[in-house]
């Protein structure tokens, strides 16, 4: 009887809030790869997997694991992804502040901003990472190698430039009014995509 009072017991919950956090994380395989080293013996077959892992309110990390088994490369860029995970800031929860490029090797790709409802209109890679980042409205274009490695890694480029409102008021030490009121004065037409 006082085991089961001890499960339910508060050191429970904290342990439950540990997982909880952990569980929203979304894993997403981009791409799995067998790879072969010639040893003395012949070849000798591993495996790499490229990982995506993303909490959807912003966070988002990439990682790369070699191992002889599937599921043991997985894990490993699993661990990685979360330890290199950047934040983006995003508009409304839903989708980027403003449109950007990013280059990797020959991997180059284009982000932009785009109005409710328009969905995340990229293929391959670059879905992955903007699902797990949690953008919900955006327009993606990859203009250079389809290699999947360079296409995330140029995709991540591309987010590491994106700034919000806030950010680019404390640079320039202004309040935060005053960037967003010249955007809506129609001063620089081109940068004021209406969400």
């Amino acid at each position: 009887m006082a085991r089961r009072d001890e499960r339910g017991g508060p050191g429970r919950d904290r342990n439950n809030a540990g997982e909880d956090r952990e569980n929203e994380l979304v894993e997403k395989l981009v791409h799995i790869n067998r790879v072969a080293a010639t040893v003395k013996g012949g070849r000798r077959f591993s495996f790499a997997a490229l990982m995506v892992v993303g909490d959807q309110k912003g966070r988002v990390g990439f990682g790369h694991g070699k191992a002889r088994e599937v599921p043991e490369a997985i894990r490993k860029a699993t661990e990685e992804a979360k330890k290199t995970m950047i934040r983006v800031p995003l508009r409304e929860s839903r989708t980027l502040h403003h449109d950007g490029n990013g280059r990797w090797g020959a991997g180059k790709v284009m982000v932009r901003a785009a109005p409710p409802g328009t969905g995340v209109i990229a293929g391959g890679p670059m879905r992955a990472v903007l699902e797990t980042l949690g953008v919900q409205d955006v327009v993606g274009k990859s203009t250079g190698s389809s290699n999947p490695y360079n296409m995330v890694r140029a995709t991540f480029e591309a987010l590491k430039v994106q700034s919000s409102p806030r950010q680019v008021a404390n640079k320039r030490g202004k309040k935060v009014g005053d960037i967003i009121g010249r955007r809506n004065d129609g001063a620089s037409a081109p940068d004021a995509i209406e969400g």
